[in-house]
Formats: C-alpha cells, sequence, structure tokens
C-alpha cells in the first residue's frame, strides 16, 4: 500500500457528504468510492486514485469499462435516435437483438423475447408469464436467492431479511426451500447433496405445503449470487428438470448475476446440461446500459398484445451496446472468463494454506467466491472479518464486494488479463493479512 494515498481524498469525501444530503438512504454503498473514470479492468476515483475493479458495476460491465467498440455502437445509435417505444413500434436492432438472444440461449426448441431494464423486471414478467400459462397461482423459490427488490420479484428474494423487512404483504402463494449449498447443508442427506433436495420438495413441500398441479413454476438461480455464489452439486438440476418434468411445472432460470458468459459458457445451467423453460438475462448483456430480456418456449409465449409491456425495454441504444457485448463474448471473452476464472482458482488455492481464515473457494469462470471463517471445522461465519476486508481492499486499490454469510466475491470484467488478476489478488491476500491481524487471526 502507498504510504502517500489517502482514500477517500478530498472531492471523494465532498462527493460522499453531497449525496447523503440528496440519495436515498436505501442505497447500500460499501466504501466511499466516487468514481471518475475507467478503462477495461481498472478505475481512477475524482482524486486520480488507480483501483483494480473486481466487481464490474455487480457483474455488469462484462467487456470492462468503456471498450471503445461498445462505446462507438453506442454513438452511432444515438446519431440516429435514442427512443422508440418497442412495445408500440419497430426498430431493426431490436429485432436483431432478439435473434441473437434466441440463437444462444440453451433451449432446443424456438423461442421467443420479452425485452425490461433490468433484472428484476425480467423475473417479474417470468412470473407472469408462468402464471398465465399454467393458470396456477403457486411458486417454489429458494432460501439465500436475490431475483429482485419489486414487490413481486421480493416474495421470492430471501438472501438478506432487511430488503423485505417492512414491505409485507408481498405476493401470496411463494414458498421456499433450502438451496443445495455443499459446503453449509441444512439437510439430513447420503450421496449428491442436490438430489436430495429436490427430494425434499417433492416428498415435503409438494405433499403438504404447495400441491403440484397448483404450482406455476420454479424460480432458481444456476448459481447462487447475492447467497454467496454458491454452486449446486451435480446431481441438482437434473433432478429438479425431471421433477417439472412430471408434475407440469415451469423452471425459471435467473441468470441475471450468471449468463452472458460469465460462467465460461454463455449460461451457467450450461454446465449442468439442463434446458430450462423461461430464462431471464440482465446485467452483462449490454456493458453498463440498462437492459434486460425474458426469453421462453415460444409455445410457452401465448399471452395477447397489451398483457405485458414497457416502455423503455429495449432501448435501441442499450440493444446496440448489447449486440456489440455479445460480439466481443463470442470473439474470445467468454473463453477468456474460463481462463481467467481458473487462474482465479489456482492462485486462491496457493493463498488459502497461509490463511486458515478461508474456509472454501468456489468458482466457474469469474464468479469466484471466497467464503471466511472464524474456525474451519465449525465453519462458523467470519462477517466482521469479510466485511473488514473488504474495506482494506479498498483502501489498498482493489474494489470487491462481499456476499452470502462471509464471503468475498471475484466478477471482474470477462476481458481481464493475467496482470491484474495476479496484481489484485495480491491486493486481497495483504488485505486479509491485515483484516487478520486486527482479529487476532494470524494467517
Amino acid at each position: 500500500m502507498n504510504p502517500k494515498r489517502t482514500v477517500p481524498g478530498p472531492r471523494a469525501q465532498a462527493y460522499v457528504a453531497r449525496d447523503a444530503a440528496a440519495i436515498s438512504p436505501s442505497y447500500t454503498r460499501s466504501y466511499p468510492f466516487v468514481m471518475e473514470r475507467g478503462q477495461g479492468a481498472e478505475v481512477w476515483d475524482v482524486d486520480g486514485n488507480r483501483y483494480i475493479d473486481f466487481t464490474a458495476g455487480i457483474a455488469v460491465c462484462s467487456t470492462g469499462h468503456a471498450h471503445p467498440q461498445v462505446v462507438q455502437a453506442i454513438k452511432e445509435q444515438a446519431e440516429k435516435f435514442l427512443h422508440m417505444s418497442g412495445t408500440d413500434f419497430y426498430y431493426p436492432v431490436q429485432i436483431e437483438l432478439a435473434e441473437k438472444l434466441n440463437e444462444i440461449v440453451p433451449i432446443a426448441e424456438d423461442t421467443q423475447v420479452f425485452f425490461t431494464n433490468s433484472g428484476t423486471e425480467s423475473v417479474e414478467a417470468a412470473i407472469k408469464l408462468a402464471r398465465y400459462v399454467t393458470g396456477r397461482p403457486r411458486f417454489i423459490a429458494f432460501i439465500g436467492a436475490f431475483h429482485g427488490r419489486t414487490l413481486g420479484s421480493l416474495a421470492f428474494t430471501a438472501s438478506k431479511y432487511v430488503q423485505r423487512q417492512g414491505f409485507f404483504p408481498m405476493m401470496p402463494g411463494v414458498t421456499h426451500v433450502p438451496y443445495p449449498d455443499p459446503y453449509r447443508p441444512v439437510l439430513v442427506h447420503r450421496g449428491d447433496y442436490g438430489e436430495a433436495v429436490v427430494r425434499y420438495i417433492e416428498e415435503v413441500i409438494l405433499t403438504t405445503v404447495a400441491p403440484p398441479d397448483e404450482v406455476a413454476a420454479v424460480l432458481v438461480e444456476p448459481i447462487q449470487g447475492e447467497g454467496g455464489y454458491i454452486i449446486p452439486p451435480p446431481g441438482f438440476f437434473p433432478a429438479l428438470r425431471d421433477l417439472c418434468d412430471r408434475h407440469g411445472i415451469l423452471l425459471i432460470d435467473d441468470e441475471v448475476q450468471a449468463g452472458m458468459g460469465r460462467t465460461g459458457r454463455w449460461f451457467a445451467i450450461e454446465h449442468w446440461g439442463v434446458e430450462p423453460d423461461i430464462l431471464c438475462i440482465a446485467k452483462g448483456i449490454a456493458s453498463g446500459m440498462p437492459l434486460g430480456a425474458m426469453v421462453a418456449r415460444k409455445r410457452l409465449m401465448t399471452w395477447p398484445p397489451g398483457a405485458h409491456g414497457n416502455t423503455f425495454g429495449g432501448n435501441p441504444v442499450s440493444c446496440a451496446a448489447a449486440l456489440a457485448t455479445i460480439r466481443l463474448i463470442e470473439n474470445g471473452y467468454m473463453e477468456n472468463a474460463a481462463r481467467m476464472g481458473q487462474l482465479f482458482l489456482d492462485l486462491l488455492a496457493e493463498i488459502a494454506p497461509r490463511h486458515p481464515t478461508i474456509g472454501d473457494v468456489r468458482g466457474k469462470g469469474l464468479m469466484v467466491g471466497v467464503e471466511l471463517v472464524q474456525d474451519r471445522e465449525t465453519k462458523e461465519p467470519a462477517r466482521a472479518l469479510r466485511d473488514q476486508v473488504v474495506q482494506e481492499a479498498f483502501r489498498r486499490g482493489l474494489l470487491i464486494l462481499g456476499a452470502g454469510k462471509s464471503v468475498v466475491r471475484f466478477m471482474p470484467p470477462l476481458n481481464i488479463g493475467r496482470d491484474l488478476v495476479e496484481e489484485g489478488l495480491m491486493i486481497f491476500e495483504e488485505a486479509l493479512t491485515a483484516a487478520e491481524r486486527q482479529a487476532g487471526l494470524h494467517g
């Protein structure tokens, strides 16, 4: 750490003070980083301090900050027109993007797209479609899930109670079950824990709480994001798909954080060879421009004109950014995510033995989590330590965020290079060491 580096600097402090007076306190700022500009996986604050960005705007800036090809696509579209509501009129760039999404989603039969502005809107569209097409009122979701904060999607979100506290009643009919976390299982089981969770759904939930002929869909993240970057066991999704098929239940795959090449595949569920019925997309789809999509099997898209729509979904400038983003992802960035993701895991495997507070390291592609614990045997979460690591990393020039009980998550741009991965993890270890010393937990 540069001893002359003072963060936040005076300009950043002034902006933070102005923010407190002008902006809602519901925002969740982890530390006082006030951005001036960014390039790739590097960012600079308003006082000129440089940082390595392992957050990518919460997995949004998939091609890095200010990628020239994305910026050029935005400029070219902006010079033509900025808006023409896609629910009432036609324009080529929206149609072209829909065709491309239908091509890359992991659903073999024909699909169709509904455009939104965000992840929570994509989830709202998915649950409305599931209700409409099945005529069923109930849903199954998972503890630890994050699907958004609007009242419909919030009924499914269960990662932190603060997100739900004060907003009851929400949409009725959602039953939560454990997500199959191999590191912290909550059900007694033998064999594949994912299969055990699905058995619990069938033998307990569908027989006592939610009659299967009343369940419209199961909404699930392929890898839990806010819940702690939890990767389910190999048997989970095949068993879940089979359960849904046997009971006529739709499978909704929330790929908002895990999708668009982040895990080394277009969509994370592809790692398990399972096809969803409905798929939700947002975050990394347009490199930072607001855009989301709900993609479903065409035979499910039976709702009539006017049943669902919005004014800004599929904005032409965002669609142009998305097409440029997809070209970059398919022409090398997705493969780079797989390679750099493996580098993260390899380097963290070297770091872990030096730090008994590292209980688990997991990830697919550039969706990597490190679980910090008080004790490896008891697996007691080290929440305060995790929060301190985040702060120490910020002071040293690395942007990271927490998730779950005590997880540090790494989600850099998909085009990050080896040099920045190595530099960033060096800073991470320095931050972890400093936090451990302050807590009296020496690595």
